[in-house]
């Protein structure tokens, strides 16, 4: 092979979208490539000769990576780890790695080769799809429990006003009427988890308009004792959607932060509540298991106690409320419309800052997942 055909390994290593890690004989870095200083947002200088162990271990994880390092080192058995959680600046991300013995030429000792591959991406995936597919098998059961309720609540209402015209007697008249009333609330009930039969009437919409419609709404209610904040970027472009569905949409998560500030006034004892209105663009976003280039994204932040932790992963299914009076039904149609939308909302929360992202694919074209 001539001078000009040499092929230069490092320079290849370091164009590997893997990320590649060698330890020395004490566990030490010994060398990174580029994809690894990325995954670890840390130079090759700074890191070689860092333990390992600084990158590789999390103290909240049962597995003994020094143990298993140690016994690959003495045995050369390779292993790998599967959806293990790393810490980087102080979050924390999921990788596959394996590792596995390599003879340095130029050490007496053997180094450990250690491949590392991010999943969060592909996990997000399976748990938005796995999400997607709950919510609609339980949208479907809703669905027909509600048809169901409503064909006997038409009799029982019917009945029960003959039943008051026969009898005739102002005695029995306050129990017919709560039997109707209470027919009537159950129906409101079932109308609302059938939900909107209406198609989106999609049209050039600018998010911000019912975003301030709603800020409007919500300042007007509150009289202003919350803060509202927005931080809007108003270079948006403006995305196919149903106004008056984005709106609802909007109102239900903004609403619902108002009653969680409002029930929980003790949490606000130091500090003043607050809402926050954000917008911005997201680059490359997955979306119901589509990637998109960039799609508008809607925050609706408060700084109120938080979505309880046993439901938050639930949040959005029928039926699922941390509040005494609430339904279970506003976020699971708001979900819904968003669907409708090629959209979606997701939550994160924790006591003092809980964050309803609304995510509208603006552009038509998407690259492969």
């Amino acid at each position: 092979m001539d001078q000009d055909s040499t092929i230069d390994y490092r320079l290849l290593v370091d164009n590997l979208a893997t990320a590649i890690l060698l330890v020395d004989s004490n566990l030490n870095i010994f060398y990174l490539n580029s994809s690894c200083e990325a995954l670890f947002d840390i130079s090759l200088l700074r890191a070689v000769g860092q333990p390992v162990l600084n990158l590789l271990h999390v103290p909240s994880d049962e597995f003994n990576t020094e143990e298993a390092l140690n016994n690959s080192m003495r045995t050369g058995q390779p292993y790998t780890r599967r959806e293990a959680t790393i810490s980087v600046n102080f979050k924390d991300i999921h990788v596959d790695y394996s590792v596995s013995q390599l003879n340095y030429a130029k050490s007496y000792h053997p180094l450990l080769l250690i491949e590392l591959n991010p999943i969060d991406r592909m996990l997000k995936i399976s748990k938005e799809e796995n999400l997607i597919q709950q919510h609609q098998v339980a949208r479907q059961l809703i669905r027909g429990v509600a048809h169901e309720i409503k064909n006997p609540l038409a009799g029982i209402r019917g009945a029960t006003q003959l039943l008051a015209r026969s009898l005739n007697d102002p005695q029995y008249a306050e129990f017919t009427d709560i039997i109707i009333n209470e027919v009537d609330r159950l129906r409101t009930l079932a109308d609302s988890m059938l939900g909107s039969r209406l198609l989106p009437s999609y049209e050039l919409t600018n998010v911000h308009e019912p975003l301030e419609r709603v800020r409007s709404l919500i300042a007007n209610q509150t009289k202003k004792k919350i803060k509202i904040t927005r931080d809007y970027d108003l270079s948006l472009p403006e995305v196919f959607a149903d106004r008056d569905q984005l709106i609802q949409v909007m109102l239900n998560i903004g609403a619902n932060a108002v009653q969680a500030i409002t029930e929980n006034k003790e949490f606000f004892v130091d500090h003043q509540p607050e809402l926050i209105f954000r917008t911005r663009i997201q680059r490359l976003v997955t979306i119901n298991s589509v990637l998109n280039r960039s799609a508008v994204r809607i925050d609706i932040e408060d700084n109120g106690p938080g979505v309880p932790e046993d439901i938050l992963e639930s949040v959005f299914y029928p039926l699922v409320t941390g509040r005494a009076k609430g339904t279970g039904l506003g976020l699971s149609i708001a979900q819904n419309i968003m669907h409708q939308h090629n959209g979606m909302i997701e939550c994160q929360s924790v006591p003092g800052k809980t964050i309803f992202s609304l995510y509208l694919p603006w552009e038509s074209n998407h690259v492969a997942k």
